[in-house]
């Protein structure tokens, strides 16, 4: 096992695991994990080893996103968004961030969508002005992950000038004046530690170097740094569920016993198709994952469209196998003991998170016909 996975098992088997149902029950901010998280190089994986990073890529960041969302669904979407956001900041964030990134001190996070676009964030519709030395920033954010905990935020705006692009991107500090965060917390269905809140800028003054690329570029930078990670992480994120509800269901069919046949549910013939159908499902996502990271890291034909494809199908494929595994251990599945309710409601976040399955399915559509990915189909 390699040193980053060593390390990350330690910090799972002493902080996350005993932590995560707590994290569930409370809608608590998994703080002990980020921090342990952090010390240990974990938050840190995929910065440069020049800044004493740990030089990781995507198949390394996926290992570990997939770990912890078997464990805690919470902790693993802090982290996985950081890594999204890394990903960019690593392409044309500041020397400092970059720095205290890697020595596992920045914690950072996607800020992308908006009250006013909704889950549409290539089509921002907060604004940025220029004035000065400064530039001038006024959104509705709608659910920023980690949004009170973060050090730094990946902003998306309107471009300065509208003639150069959908959108700018901006590295804002999480501290900055005008900014107002929804400290009631996120209650969500699943997810519930991840710390989702809707933050508003009101005349958020930042200097015009915190761009990242260039005025109108940002969906530019997006989609070549950010928003590869976020899918396949996202699409590691429901194999590390599936792989937690298909061994928890092993568990409960095999050490559970119907006395009055003096056989357990394994040896029944129905349990046991359904476990062979969630085996399946989990080796599924598990085979489109690992092709689509070769694809990426060979450079590959068709890499765009399988870093397209992978989150819908994970995601989907995530919520079916969860639904299954509620099937397969009955009564038991309803019982929060067994820990498989709270991988089930983790599961359902992946559909509706920006891109959703249904914007997904309308990229690929246009991409296999040879159609723009977004405006007018003509």
């Amino acid at each position: 096992m390699s040193t980053h996975l060593d390390a990350l098992e330690r910090v799972i088997t002493d902080v996350v695991a005993p932590e995560a149902t707590t994290i569930d029950e409370q809608g608590a901010f998994p703080s002990s994990a980020v921090t342990a998280l952090g010390r240990a190089g974990i938050l840190g994986l995929t910065t440069s080893p020049d800044f004493g990073g740990g030089g990781g890529g995507m198949r390394q960041a996926a290992e570990v996103v997939e770990r912890l969302a078997g464990t805690c669904g919470s902790t693993a979407m802090v982290v996985l968004m950081h890594y999204a956001a890394t990903a960019a900041i690593e392409a044309h964030g500041p020397k400092e961030i970059r720095q205290a990134t890697a020595e596992g001190r920045h914690l950072t996070t996607l800020a992308f969508s908006e009250t006013g676009s909704r889950s549409q964030f290539w089509s921002p519709v907060s604004t940025a002005t220029a004035d000065g030395d400064s530039v001038v920033l006024d959104a509705a954010k709608s659910w920023i992950t980690s949004g009170a905990e973060a050090d730094s935020y990946l902003w998306s705006s309107r471009p300065l000038e509208a003639s150069t692009g959908p959108m700018t991107l901006w590295l804002v500090p999480s501290g900055a004046d005008g900014l107002t965060r929804n400290t009631a917390g996120f209650d969500g269905v699943g997810l519930r530690g991840n710390g989702s809140i809707p933050v508003t800028a009101t005349g958020v003054r930042i200097p015009v170097d915190a761009r990242l690329g260039g005025d109108g570029e940002g969906l530019d930078v997006a989609l070549s740094t950010a928003l590869p990670y976020f899918l396949v992480l996202s699409a590691a994120f429901s194999l590390g569920v599936l792989e937690a509800v298909t061994a928890k269901a092993g568990e409960h069919l095999s050490s559970t016993r119907l006395e009055h046949l003096g056989e357990t549910l394994i040896q029944q013939p129905i349990p046991r198709a359904d476990l062979a159908r969630l085996r399946l499902t989990t080796d599924r996502v598990r085979a489109f994952l690992n092709d689509t990271l070769t694809a990426l890291e060979t450079g590959r034909p068709d890499a765009q469209l399988r870093v397209l494809q992978v989150k819908a199908v994970g995601a989907e494929e995530a919520a079916q196998g969860c639904d299954l595994a509620m099937k397969v251990c009955g009564g038991a599945a309803f019982r929060k003991e067994t820990g498989i309710d709270r991988h089930f409601r983790d599961s359902l976040a992946a559909r509706v998170m920006a891109p959703t399955t249904d914007a997904l399915l309308d990229f690929v559509g246009r991409a296999i016909s040879g159609l723009p990915l977004l405006g007018p189909v003509s």
